[in-house]
């Protein structure tokens, strides 16, 4: 436990972050299906795009999906980063986008975020 303490520390004394939650990919499978699934699939697009394959993908370059003008020309990649503040606030990193829903706790967010990097392949 002392060993882990320290370890955070320093981490932290180098600017780095420690994630305060391991994030549980199967978890954000659940949480991909009951609260992403309404509009969203891995494989084909519907209200809005399919997800396979979105870490590292430009945002607004789906193959197939009519994305709003400002997700087209955001030039925003999707990353942990960038996922993390998408599903905290669409609007916020994006604004002028059309997706209004949010996920309201990290935890929700990492987990979520961790199932689309599995089925990305990284």
């Amino acid at each position: 436990m002392r060993a882990l303490a320290s370890a955070a520390l320093a981490a932290l004394a180098l600017g780095m972050t420690v994630p305060a939650h391991a994030a549980d990919p199967a978890h954000g499978q659940e949480l991909y299906e009951s609260r992403c699934g309404g509009c969203h699939s891995l494989d084909s697009n519907r209200v809005g795009p399919a997800h396979r394959g979105v870490f590292g993908r430009k945002a607004g370059t789906a193959p197939g999906f009519n994305y709003s003008p400002a997700v087209k020309s955001s030039g925003v990649v999707w990353d942990d980063r960038t996922l993390d503040a998408w599903l905290t606030n669409p609007q916020a990193l994006i604004p002028g986008q059309r997706m209004n829903f949010r996920v309201a706790t990290a935890e929700d967010r990492a987990d979520i975020i961790a199932y689309l990097r599995q089925q990305s392949g990284r």
